[in-house]
């Protein structure tokens, strides 16, 4: 008998289920054969636990692990991180062994075979092949957003999705507005009618840099690879710019309210106060959705001196009302239909939270829908269209840019492996 094959039997033995063949199984299980007592089947998977591995080991990655220990359904037994001393910390914080603490540019690979499941917090520059390896690797997949920095990728994306479901794998991408109640009962209102005909609308993501801790980092040699990977929110090409890295937030909730692709995107970014990095500062777009529904954006990552409103905002006029949204804040229908809503302060923390509850529940039930795969893609895919109209300066067709074959290159030289 193979080592794989006696290290599942271990697993199931000791009650911790471990390895993801099983974890698969045991779903199709509980959903194929109703013969058996359901108490029975949910009472067996209950008590399971899923290995998960960390892809990713910065700050909101060792973060996200720590979540996934809290929540008691996972353990995490591996860690992997381009650079060792991150592997090592993340290792030591989250109780996992120094021979499950891999780095260099593919060490993940390493990690794959001791895992069920992985959490791909890396770089979004790397999600799409991370995410294509996970699945082909059999492995249940979480990703961070943003899940792509290019067309291709968003596409790479859709495509493991669509095969981890084939392959009765879950995939799940961690968008936080969408686990949080009041945005789902607010955006259920609106497909109901509450609205009434959409208008026009606003979404703006004004805040300050987050990034200020990377540029000593950058400053000391914005030439070197492995300064750049530190680094990486400072980098157009490995982040995705700041509209695609941090405004993919607001503007997924834009694309949540239409529930269609846009039509066109046109504008203007640039980087006016920045001192280091290649990211831009600002963008200002307009984009054009079917019925010539206009939603003006807006972004800065810099000082904004005590203006208001600030924050990740959306706001959507009808023919019956106004929809508010705010990340974090208060979100409210007024007008003919009027919502109270709430605010949700802890947003952050508890959408993660409610995603790895939703991805444990789905991998040992055995559902395989996958059903934040697509939204996501469309989302991304938005910031890319806008990201392109701004630096083009040009108007840019959705149709046409769907269709892009340009894949972004780091040039990431000198890597170890």
């Amino acid at each position: 008998m193979s080592k794989r094959k006696n290290n599942l039997i271990v697993g199931i033995n000791s009650g911790r289920i471990n390895r993801r063949r099983f974890m698969a199984g045991a779903g199709a299980a509980a959903l194929s054969f109703t013969i058996v007592k359901p108490q029975l089947v949910r009472g067996a998977v209950a008590n399971s636990k899923v290995n998960l591995g960390l892809i990713g080991c910065g700050g909101r990655g060792t973060w996200i692990a720590e979540l996934f220990q809290q929540h008691g359904g996972y353990n995490v037994v591996a860690v992997a991180d381009y650079f060792q001393d991150r592997a090592d910390n993340a290792g030591e914080k989250l109780g996992v062994a120094a021979a499950n603490c891999f780095n260099g540019l593919y060490g993940y690979k390493k990690l794959l075979e001791k895992v069920d499941a992985v959490a791909i917090e890396s770089p979004p520059y790397f999600h799409p092949q991370q995410a294509a390896v996970a699945v082909e690797a059999g492995c249940h997949t979480y990703v961070a957003k943003p899940i792509a920095v290019d067309v291709p990728g968003c596409h790479s994306i859709g495509d493991s999705g669509k095969k981890a479901a084939k392959n009765k794998r879950c995939f799940l991408i961690d968008f936080q507005t969408r686990a949080d109640p009041f945005y789902i009962e607010t955006l259920k209102r609106l497909r109901d009618g509450a609205l009434g005909e959409i208008v026009f609308g606003e979404a703006i993501y004004h805040a300050t840099c987050p990034f200020g801790r990377m540029y000593d980092t950058w400053r000391s040699d914005p030439n070197s690879s492995e300064n750049r990977l530190r680094a990486w929110g400072l980098d157009r090409i490995i982040s995705g710019d700041i509209i695609t890295e941090q405004n993919i937030h607001t503007l997924d909730v834009m694309s949540w309210i239409m529930d269609v692709e846009p039509v066109s995107a046109v504008g203007v970014c640039g980087r006016t106060v920045r001192p280091v990095g290649t990211c831009n500062d600002h963008f200002a777009l307009l984009f054009e959705y079917p019925r010539k529904v206009g939603i003006t954006f807006s972004s800065r990552q810099i000082e904004g001196h005590g203006t208001q409103p600030e924050g990740i905002r959306n706001r959507m006029f009808g023919s019956k009302g106004v929809l508010e949204t705010e990340y974090g804040g208060q979100v409210i229908i007024r007008g003919e239909n009027f919502y109270r809503g709430g605010s949700s302060p802890g947003i952050y923390k508890d959408g993660a939270v409610a995603n790895i509850a939703t991805f444990h529940k789905s991998i040992v039930e055995g559902n395989y829908a996958n059903p934040t795969v697509e939204p996501s893609v469309r989302s991304n895919l938005i910031t890319i269209l806008g990201r392109t109209a701004a630096y083009t300066g040009e108007k840019v067709m959705w149709a046409n840019l769907v269709k892009s074959t340009e894949k972004l290159d780091a040039g990431l030289i000198g890597l170890k492996s």
